[in-house]
C-alpha cells in the first residue's frame, strides 16, 4: 500500500528520513515539529499535502505515533499515512458549490431589497390616484374603482412579504421591542380582518377578557403583521360558516396566543413543510397568496424572541401557536392606522380626530406620479403651502429659505 500510495520501493526508501515525503517548503520544520509533538502527546495527527516520488501531489491523513517500550524508552515511532484525496477534491467541490449558492442567495436578497422602493412608488401611485378617483366618482363608477383598490391593495401585501423575506435573509430587517398592551393589538387585528371574516361568513368569536397591563415585548407593527396573517389564514382555510377564536394564556416569563380555526386542518405529511417559504397550505388557486406568510410570521416573531408553532386536527382544524416574553404595561398602546390598507369604520372611530394644519410643507420626491398625487392631495387642504422640488439639492435651498413647519 506504502508503495504504491507513494511511488517508492522498499530498497528505495529503507534509511531515508520521512522528510522525503513533504512538501520542500515544509521540510525545513514541519516534520520535526511533527515527531516533537508525538513525542510529548504520543501521538500526532494532520490532513495536508503530501509528496510522490515522481514529485506528484496527494492530499494525505497522517497519524504518528511515539513508540516505547517496556521500561517507557523511546524506541522509535510509527507512521501510517492514507491517501485522501478524492475526499478532499469532494470537500473543495462541495465548499465551491455552496459558497456559490450563498452568494446567489445574497445577491437574490439584496436585489429584492434595493427594488423595495422601485416596486412600491409606481404602486402607491395607483392606489393614490384610485382613492382620489374614489372621492369624486359618481356611484356607478364606485364599484369599478373598488375593485382597482382592492387588487391593489392586494398586490401591495404580496409585495410587502416578499420583500420582508428577503430583507431577513439579507439580514436588512430592524424591529423596535417595546411593552405592547396584547388587547391592544388583539383588538385591533380582529377589527381589521372583521370585513373579510364577514365576507366569507365566518364568525369571529369575541376576545377573552384581558387585563390592561397584560403585554408582550415585541414590535408592535410586525406583532399586528403576524396576527392579520394567522387571523387571515384562518378565515381563508375555515369551512363554510366557521369559527375564529384566539385564546391567551400566560406563566411567570411567557404569554401565549393561539389562534383557532374549525376548518379543514392539514395533511400531517404537509406539516413538516408548513413554515417554509413560498408552501401553500393548499394547492386551491382560488385562495390567495404567496405561502410566505407563515414562514414570514415565524422568522419574525424568533426575532422578537418568541416562537410560533401548530396543532393540527385533521378535519377539525388548527391551533397556531405564538410566544412572546411577557412585560406589565401601564397602559394599552393606542392603535395605529396601518400603512397600505383598507381603513374601517370601527377602527377609524376610536382614533382622535385630526385637527385641521395649517402651514407650509415641503415635499422632496423624484417621481413625477408621486410628486402629481401629492399636489392633488394638497389641493384639498387649503390652509397648507405645498413647497415642492424633485431634486435634493433644490429642496434643502427650500427648507433653508421657507423654514417649513413639515419635511
Amino acid at each position: 500500500g506504502a508503495e504504491r500510495i507513494k511511488g517508492y520501493t522498499e530498497q528505495e526508501i529503507i534509511g531515508k528520513h520521512f522528510s522525503v515525503f513533504y512538501l520542500p517548503e515544509e521540510c525545513p520544520q514541519h516534520p520535526d515539529m511533527a515527531l516533537r509533538e508525538a513525542t510529548v502527546n504520543g501521538r500526532y495527527t494532520e490532513e495536508s499535502w503530501r509528496r510522490r516520488k515522481d514529485g506528484s501531489r496527494f492530499w494525505a491523513s497522517v497519524v504518528i505515533t511515539a513508540q516505547y517500550d517496556g521500561n517507557d524508552e523511546l524506541r522509535g515511532f510509527s507512521k501510517i499515512t492514507r491517501d485522501i484525496s478524492d475526499r478532499r477534491v469532494a470537500e473543495i467541490a462541495l465548499g465551491t458549490a455552496r459558497e456559490e449558492a450563498e452568494r446567489a442567495s445574497r445577491a437574490k436578497s439584496e436585489f429584492l431589497s434595493r427594488m423595495s422602493h422601485e416596486l412600491r412608488t409606481p404602486l402607491n401611485s395607483i392606489l393614490g390616484f384610485a382613492q382620489l378617483l374614489d372621492m369624486d366618482s359618481p356611484a356607478s363608477q364606485r364599484p369599478q374603482i373598488g375593485h382597482i383598490l382592492r387588487a391593489g391593495q392586494h398586490l401591495l401585501k404580496l409585495i410587502n412579504e416578499v420583500l420582508d423575506i428577503a430583507r431577513i435573509e439579507a439580514g436588512h430587517v430592524s424591529l423596535s421591542l417595546e411593552p405592547v398592551s396584547l388587547s391592544s393589538v388583539l383588538e385591533e387585528a380582529l377589527v381589521l380582518v372583521s370585513p373579510m371574516a364577514a365576507d366569507a361568513n365566518i364568525e369571529l368569536k369575541a376576545l377573552p377578557q384581558l387585563s390592561d397591563k397584560l403585554g408582550v415585548v415585541a414590535d408592535r407593527q410586525r406583532l399586528i403583521q403576524v396576527l392579520l396573517n394567522l387571523l387571515s389564514n384562518a378565515i381563508k382555510y375555515n369551512r363554510p360558516e366557521g369559527q375564529v377564536r384566539i385564546e391567551v394564556e400566560q406563566s411567570d416569563e411567557r404569554v401565549t396566543v393561539s389562534v383557532i380555526d374549525t376548518g379543514y386542518g392539514i395533511a400531517p405529511e404537509r406539516i413538516g413543510q408548513l413554515f417554509k417559504p413560498f408552501e401553500r397550505l393548499d394547492a386551491n388557486p382560488s385562495v390567495e397568496g404567496t405561502g410566505l406568510g407563515l414562514a414570514l410570521s415565524k422568522s419574525m416573531l424568533e426575532m422578537m424572541h418568541g416562537t410560533l408553532s401548530v396543532q393540527n386536527t385533521p378535519a377539525e382544524g388548527c391551533r397556531f401557536i405564538l410566544e412572546l416574553p411577557l412585560v406589565l404595561v401601564h397602559a394599552p398602546t393606542a392603535p395605529q392606522p396601518q400603512t397600505g390598507m383598507p381603513a374601517d369604520a370601527a377602527l377609524a372611530a376610536r382614533l382622535p380626530a385630526r385637527p385641521a394644519y395649517h402651514g407650509k410643507l415641503l415635499c422632496i420626491e423624484d417621481n413625477l406620479s408621486s410628486m402629481a398625487l401629492i399636489e392633488t392631495l394638497m389641493q384639498r387642504r387649503p390652509g397648507i403651502q405645498l413647497l415642492s422640488s424633485m431634486q435634493g439639492q433644490l429642496g434643502l435651498d427650500l427648507a433653508r429659505q421657507h423654514a417649513p413647519q413639515l419635511i
